[in-house]
């Protein structure tokens, strides 16, 4: 359907921003999910949501975070922004993997947006559509999908890269907050490549616990 609002004359790419940011933004703010997450201690986190209400979140939260905002540019011609310094959970580092609503140049949206995003997969260091501070900390540090299908190929296709020809014994743990886990794929990332521990667990259910169990309380809002 995106590829055919934005292939067809009077519409395109930018009647396609427009009406998904009016869908996105028009009396929205962030829900208590992720208000809750936004208050943890979080130093990275890869988002594919194209409003901001993550960022909303993190600059509202208590205590207030400053987060540095990297958004994937399709065209880069330059060397992919990065972060000078380590992050921190005051200053943690956002990665939009799918673009910006305020740029519906950058959106991942369409088949051929797609495409695009695993052609830029296999660029040059300097050109890795993903900054390198990402890269290097997800070899390192577990990683925490949360309400996120890892049948979505981009995500897999990072997450595997990362892990690849990397002995099983030191690939950090990471979990998946998945209510209905694909069978298939629980079935090779789990069980046969052992990249990932499934949590089926529901979005509400799980992010409250997380909540109570680093904060040592039960969320006030």
């Amino acid at each position: 359907m995106s590829l055919y609002v934005e292939t067809t004359d009077g519409l395109g790419l930018n009647a396609l921003s427009e009406f998904m940011r009016a869908q996105l933004t028009a009396g929205r703010r962030p829900s208590p999910a992720l208000r809750m997450l936004a208050e943890l201690p979080f130093r990275i986190i890869v988002t594919t949501n194209y409003d901001r209400m993550l960022e909303s979140a993190l600059r509202k939260c208590d205590p207030e975070k400053e987060p540095d905002v990297f958004v994937y540019d399709p065209d880069a011609v330059e060397p992919t922004p990065d972060t000078r310094d380590d992050p921190t959970a005051e200053r943690p580092l956002v990665f939009k993997m799918h673009g910006d609503i305020e740029d519906g140049g950058s959106m991942v949206i369409t088949d051929e947006h797609y495409i695009t995003f695993v052609q830029r997969m296999s660029d040059k260091e300097a050109l890795h559509p993903v900054p390198q501070t990402v890269r290097y900390r997800m070899r390192q540090w577990p990683t925490l999908f949360v309400g996120y299908s890892l049948r979505d190929y981009n995500l897999r296709l990072l997450f595997r890269t990362l892990r690849w020809r990397i002995d099983t014994a030191e690939i950090p743990t990471s979990f998946s907050v998945d209510r209905n886990p694909d069978p298939l794929v629980l079935k090779v990332l789990q069980d046969k490549l052992k990249f990932v521990t499934f949590v089926a667990q529901d979005l509400w259910t799980f992010v409250p616990w997380l909540y109570k169990e680093v904060r040592g309380r039960e969320y006030p809002g």
